[in-house]
């Protein structure tokens, strides 16, 4: 994304050369700086659509797997069970889509590219997820009072090829760390101890005939489930809401700007972030004449806000550098 290149220095003669050698300067500075980081984020979005789109084929493989044991076994149980998993399933290619979409880069209609649209398959994964928990909550109430008689055997052999499928994909997204993916993590885990309460209760089932186990770790999960997507569901809102990110201090960044000898002052701060990973920032410098008085020496004070901010975490930062006593009409844009 293109900076704004504006040094507001009036009261110096050689304003059109400072303005061009910034121009160069950026241009540089894009090219170089940059680059590194902007290639690192674009290998990182790769990585979390193919975990993603290895989570899919995991997920629907299983589900074919399980439709076809439920017609071997004319059981309903495992038939109702397989048609959930081809709903996981359908969400998690939603949510691939919406990654592989995520890595397109900006255009005349998305300025800050599409890294925002994977946001929406958290989201909407998040839904599902709380639909689906709900679904087994009241089922699981149920069956507290009427429990079943599940077939051990075949909830066993069952049980173990989901707590494998699931965990390898669960595994695959684990390390990832776009709301996306954690959102996907999130979906696969509740498969995951769900597979394994199967298995617990299963072999419980061998020894003991205690089917009200099977509600009680429903209910345990889907609590568990519950709390988490809350929390994913809080993170992915407030980076809609260009909240400052949690992982930036920002009083403690603007004061480190503050304390450069050459700044007299900062004004119209703002922080946010586009996916929860690319944080942006826009600052006005008041700087020191007396201590500035060259574009070059201005240009240098630039370049070393922009590193202050780059190490508290920022990755793209637009800076205006203004002089002293010149109004820029943006001191109190959002006050």
């Amino acid at each position: 994304m293109d900076e704004h290149k504006h040094i507001h220095h009036e009261c110096h003669e050689h304003h059109h050369d400072c303005h061009e050698h910034h121009h160069e300067h950026a241009h540089e500075h894009k090219h170089g700086d940059h680059h590194g980081h902007h290639h690192a984020l674009g290998h990182h979005h790769h990585s979390a659509t193919g975990n993603i789109k290895v989570a899919f084929w995991l997920n629907i493989s299983f589900a074919l797997f399980e439709l076809i044991g439920g017609f071997f076994t004319s059981s309903i149980a495992i038939l109702s069970d397989a048609l959930h998993d081809f709903g996981d399933a359908l969400s998690l290619g939603v949510a691939w889509y919406l990654q592989k979409l995520s890595e397109r880069g900006r255009d005349a209609r998305f300025s800050y590219g599409y890294k925002r649209f994977s946001l929406l398959g958290a989201l909407f994964i998040s839904v599902v997820l709380i639909v689906g928990s709900i679904f087994v909550l009241t089922a699981a109430a149920k069956r507290l009072i009427e429990p079943g008689e599940p077939k051990a055997g075949w909830m066993l052999v069952i049980a173990i090829v989901g707590l494998v499928v699931n965990g390898v994909a669960a595994l695959r997204v684990s390390k990832g760390h776009s709301f996306n993916e954690r959102a996907v993590m999130l979906h696969l885990l509740e498969d995951v101890l769900g597979w394994a309460a199967v298995l617990i209760v299963s072999v419980v089932m061998v020894f003991v005939h205690l089917p009200i186990l099977d509600p009680i770790l429903s209910i345990a999960i889907s609590c568990w489930v519950l709390f988490n997507v809350v929390r994913t569901l809080i993170g992915t809102f407030k980076v809609f809401l260009q909240g400052v990110p949690t992982d930036i201090d920002l009083p403690a960044l603007e004061q480190a700007i503050a304390e450069v000898p050459e700044v007299l002052s900062t004004h119209d701060v703002h922080l946010w972030s586009i996916d929860g990973e690319l944080h942006v920032l826009t600052i006005h410098v008041v700087f020191n004449p007396e201590s500035c008085v060259s574009p070059t020496e201005v240009l240098a004070l630039k370049e070393r806000v922009r590193a202050i901010a780059k190490e508290a975490g920022v990755q793209h930062a637009t800076i205006e550098m203004d002089a002293p006593d010149t109004p820029c009409g943006m001191e109190h844009c959002c006050d």
